[in-house]
């Protein structure tokens, strides 16, 4: 069963930058959409950015022009760039599928943005 492992969270003053990191226990991506998730507390899960196996990109309006997802098949890991962070980007991230194909869930990554 595949795995998923986020990374690279942490606590950052607004306006400060973070890269997430995802890493896979075998190879989905280089055949898969892979996106990048987030959920703030009382609210659902929603995705944030998206990758093609091409590397085409879509991101949400509230990320645009500031978060940067990227994909290294060779290395089954897909990072997200994080920049000119705010509070409300606080969230635990997470990496899946888009859509999503019924990969488990990884245990996510804390971003805290401190205003």
């Amino acid at each position: 069963q595949v795995q998923l492992v986020e990374s690279g969270g942490g606590l950052v003053q607004a306006g400060g930058s973070l890269r997430l990191s995802c890493a896979a226990s075998r190879g989905i991506f280089s055949i898969n959409h892979m996106g990048w998730y987030r959920q703030a507390p009382g609210n659902k899960r929603d995705l944030v950015a998206s990758i093609t196996p091409g590397g085409s990109t879509n991101y949400a309006d509230s990320v645009k022009g500031r978060f940067t997802i990227s994909r290294d098949n060779a290395k089954n890991t897909v990072y997200l760039q994080m920049n000119s962070l705010k509070p409300e980007d606080t969230a635990v991230y997470y990496c899946n599928t888009n859509p999503y194909l019924y990969v488990p869930w990884g245990q996510g990554t804390q971003v805290t943005v401190s205003s």
